[in-house]
């Protein structure tokens, strides 16, 4: 077996264990979460899965960024088909507070909430929560700034507002998430929408 073809299927079995850990962490919580359960998900061993993480905090920083690469290649293929900053941004705010958006993609709230609680407590995981933040509020900043561009957006602050808005936006998600009475789906779209366009004069 060539050397390519070995590098092929160890990128295979490590995405397969990925996949299998958003599912595991998705479904039990991180602190339930096993090496174990990876393992048994995946046909390996528990050393195997330690193999390619080295921790159980490894894993969930690697399942976090491999969701989180699927969920916005997804969104990247679906903005890439729609016309004008308003369509975009109204999608990226659906994205952000639908719970079963249509992309392929294993984006799970169960991962962001569970990040967020070890960033608290690890440096690791508080590194790749940053980055991760930083994506998504680079990502409205870039939509932001297209329709500031094409005039189809007021003229703002286009960093100030993506901060803002990103943080908004997280928070409507977390309610959603937890499945408060009060913020509904379609509530937190609504609230998120009305300011979005209060500030850009949509």
């Amino acid at each position: 077996m060539g050397r390519r073809r070995v590098e092929e299927l160890t990128d295979a079995r490590r995405e397969q264990m990925l996949r299998a850990a958003v599912d595991v962490i998705c479904e039990r919580g991180y602190s339930e979460a096993r090496i174990s359960d990876v393992a048994k998900a995946t046909g390996a061993s528990p050393a195997l899965v330690i193999y390619y993480f080295k921790t159980k905090a490894g894993l969930l920083t690697e399942a976090l960024r491999y969701a989180e690469d699927v969920y916005y290649g997804a969104i990247e293929k679906e903005l890439s088909t729609l016309q004008g900053a308003t369509a975009k941004l109204e999608y990226l705010v659906r994205a952000s507070c639908t719970e079963r958006i249509e992309v392929e993609a294993p984006h799970a709230w169960g991962l962001w909430l569970d990040l967020w609680a070890q960033a608290l407590r690890d440096p690791e995981v508080a590194k790749v929560r940053a980055q991760v933040d930083h994506r998504w509020a680079e990502t409205i900043a870039r939509v932001v700034g297209e329709g500031v561009d094409a005039g189809e957006f007021a003229d703002v602050d286009v960093e100030q507002f993506s901060l803002i808005f990103a943080a908004i936006l997280d928070g409507l998600s977390v309610q959603v998430a937890l499945r408060d009475e009060f913020v509904t789906q379609d509530r937190a779209v609504d609230a998120a929408l009305s300011y979005a366009r209060s500030v850009l004069k949509v």
